[in-house]
């Protein structure tokens, strides 16, 4: 009966641009809300409280990035290995790896809680920031630690949920703990005067209704993937491992560099400068989060159809996502280049000198968008293809390697200008990187 459930599911219908939306678009639009999170943290802060503290956001995002790594890469690689087997048509294997899979992120939450409030303080003060900026720090990652579990099962229920056909879910957790976090918000920053702290409760409350709604409905056995008694497999969490790592290892080199950027333009600039970095960071995240949102929609179609070694829908698949990301390319630099003075203004006011650093820099970063889908793109469909040693080499040349070529060389030579060039210029060595391996792979895969 189950693998007659499996044979009538939407992953044998025609790989057609309509189906292939019927998945991405409620991921892309769940990733665009999830994005929401900290820009609207942010737009809160900044207003209510203060471009200081808008700093302190992104000087405690390196921190928090290190918290979501692992998890990170148990959901992607372990939701790629999960249906890969229910592709291979073992779907009580699968259903046990799964059970296995959300425990290990539990067991991992509770230590990564525990080792971010003993390194806290050594953290901050290494940065050389003012009393005013180092409190407000302090003050948004206590609370925003208190969420580390919840955090970690929404990272993961998010894409399971996407493999177990229920993007529509996804997306309405999505909306959901996106307008909790609006109106808590408001209330805990204007309404109660929580400050900042406020701010980081409202966001671990938002990111908690996927949370609370996947244990709902992962409990429920007649969904095509459900709890079951765990079988403890550590060659299934060393593949998930190995095959998510890519995933990690851009969320762990994405913290890293952004502390080089805090660094780096805390040198130049000052504070002031992180706080244009972190307003940047908020257009960048927006439009990454469109090219991320549709890979996590395919990815699992992908890894059915790698499992079950159709390479016709898969060679149609993978082309057709190259067109989708080349058309989401065009929309987005054209947009960002057309509304940078008003997208600025609505965190800080022109006559702030954050203001025109802001614009200067979003005017140049925004070119790393014409690269940024494709490299994007490219080592989520590796993973996908429970290919982790590819996937890991694209996201890690990206995230690190690259940008800290840029970041060390760049500034040297043109100063601020330098700073803004890094971004661009990272992506642009990336996706040469990106069209080699895929170039080499292509007959390996048959896409």
């Amino acid at each position: 009966m189950q693998e007659n459930q499996l044979s009538q599911n939407t992953y044998n219908q025609p790989v057609t641009l309509k189906n292939v939306l019927k998945f991405a678009v409620p991921t892309i639009a769940m990733s665009v809300f999830m994005s929401f999170y900290t820009m609207v943290d942010g737009l809160f802060v900044s207003n209510l409280i203060g471009t200081s503290a808008l700093s302190a956001i992104n000087l405690t995002a390196p921190v928090i990035q290190l918290v979501t790594a692992i998890s990170t890469m148990l959901a992607t690689g372990g939701s790629a290995a999960v249906m890969k087997k229910m592709g291979e048509k073992k779907t009580n294997e699968a259903r046990q790896d799964f059970t296995f899979l959300i425990l290990v992120n539990v067991v991992v939450g509770l230590a990564m809680c525990g080792f971010g409030y003993l390194f806290m303080d050594s953290i901050f003060n290494s940065h050389s920031l003012s009393v005013e900026v180092a409190n407000y720090c302090q003050e948004y990652l206590s609370r925003y630690l208190l969420f580390t579990i919840p955090i970690l099962l929404m990272n993961n229920f998010t894409l399971y949920m996407i493999a177990a056909e229920k993007s529509g879910l996804s997306l309405i957790c999505s909306i959901g703990g996106g307008i909790t976090n609006i109106i808590l918000d408001y209330l805990f920053i204007a309404v109660f005067d929580m400050g900042i702290g406020g701010a980081a409760i409202a966001t671990g409350l938002g990111y908690s209704v996927t949370a609370v709604v996947g244990l709902i409905v992962f409990s429920n056995a007649k969904n095509l993937l459900h709890f079951q008694k765990p079988v403890c497999r550590f060659k299934v969490l060393l593949q998930a491992s190995a095959n998510g790592c890519s995933e990690m290892a851009t969320t762990l080199v994405t913290g890293i560099i952004t502390l080089v950027f805090n660094w780096t333009m805390v040198k130049y600039v000052g504070e002031d400068g992180v706080a244009a970095v972190t307003i940047i960071m908020y257009v960048l995240m927006f439009a990454s989060s469109l090219y991320s949102g549709y890979t996590y929609g395919v990815a699992p179609m992908i890894s059915y159809y790698y499992g079950e070694q159709n390479h016709a829908k898969l060679r149609k698949l993978v082309r057709m996502s190259l067109c989708v990301i080349l058309s989401i390319t065009a929309v987005t630099i054209t947009t960002s280049l057309a509304i940078t003075e008003p997208l600025v203004s609505v965190f800080t006011r022109p006559d702030n000198p954050v203001y025109t650093l802001a614009v200067t820099g979003n005017r140049i970063c925004s070119f790393a968008l014409l690269f940024v889908g494709f490299n994007i793109f490219s080592s989520g469909m590796f993973t996908a293809l429970s290919n982790g040693v590819v996937s890991a080499i694209l996201a890690f040349s990206r995230s690190f390697v690259f940008m800290l070529i840029a970041l060390l060389t760049l500034p040297a030579l043109l100063g601020v200008t330098g700073i803004w060039l890094a971004t661009p210029v990272a992506e642009l060595m990336a996706i040469c990187l990106s069209f080699i391996l895929f170039m080499k792979n292509k007959k390996r895969y048959q896409y």
